[in-house]
């Protein structure tokens, strides 16, 4: 008998974020891996268990911890140093199944959506034998935001682009596009842009319940948000955020500043 693999989207750490989809489908399983990160990234496997507690009803569902490798960033090539720790990973992964051989249904808490700048499709598809894939929907980060600040994220007919604050750093505005979404930003990469004629929404913790949001134009709220980023990291020791950047063009083709 296959192994069946759920990869479940639970959100970015609000309980209430789960879909009954999500629900039903962590009540299915005979196993629910739960990784750890490290001391500096606890919350994140805490939630998770706070989730497994608040919705599992299955008695004869396992919730099992397991370590997550890190990245290796002596590797200086950035695609061979994400490449190698996925490989890790799948074999932790791997190494945590077969401590519990007896579980046919296992499934994984994603945070916010599986596809969505995640990498834990790419990761299961690592998986030697390959188990039977299910996927199961949730509220993306991005979602959360817009709906923190009440805005819609493109404006009418018009495309947008999500990006990272690597890309964001080293390419400049992405062409195009008036709107960026941008994620897995180090800190700050909204910096480096001249801020004439830029909005910015900003949000870190976005639907938990130490939530911090910021918005205005970038060149008012550019430095505070810096401040905010760096007394959240410190006060918690990880941060994850998340920012809306929209360029306004007046007629005649100039920007407010």
């Amino acid at each position: 008998m296959s192994l069946h693999l759920t990869l479940i989207g639970i959100g970015t750490g609000n309980s209430e974020h789960l879909t009954l989809q999500a629900i039903r489908a962590i009540n299915r399983q005979d196993l629910i891996l739960i990784p750890q990160k490290g001391e500096g990234k606890a919350d994140l496997a805490d939630l998770r268990r706070t989730i497994c507690d608040e919705v599992l009803t299955n008695t004869t569902t396992q919730v099992v911890m397991f370590d997550l490798p890190v990245r290796d960033e002596a590797t200086l090539d950035y695609r061979r140093r994400v490449d190698d720790w996925h490989d890790a990973i799948a074999v932790a992964w791997q190494r945590a199944m077969a401590y519990h051989a007896g579980a046919q249904k296992v499934a994984l808490l994603v945070w916010g959506d599986p596809s969505l700048y995640d990498s834990t499709l790419r990761i299961a598809a690592r998986l030697n034998p390959a188990p039977v894939l299910e996927v199961i929907p949730g509220i993306t980060s991005l979602h959360a935001l817009t709906a923190a600040h009440a805005i819609a994220l493109n404006e009418i007919g018009a495309p947008f682009v999500v990006t990272t604050g690597r890309r964001l750093r080293d390419e400049g505005w992405p062409p195009g596009v008036d709107t960026a979404v941008v994620m897995l930003d180090s800190g700050g990469a909204f910096a480096t842009l001249d801020p004439a004629g830029i909005e910015i929404w900003w949000g870190a913790y976005v639907g938990m319940p130490q939530q911090i949001i910021c918005a205005g134009k970038l060149a008012e709220v550019g430095s505070k948000i810096i401040a905010l980023r760096a007394e959240a990291r410190a006060q918690h020791g990880w941060i994850m955020d998340i920012y809306i950047l929209r360029r306004r063009v007046m007629t005649g083709g100039q920007t407010w500043g």
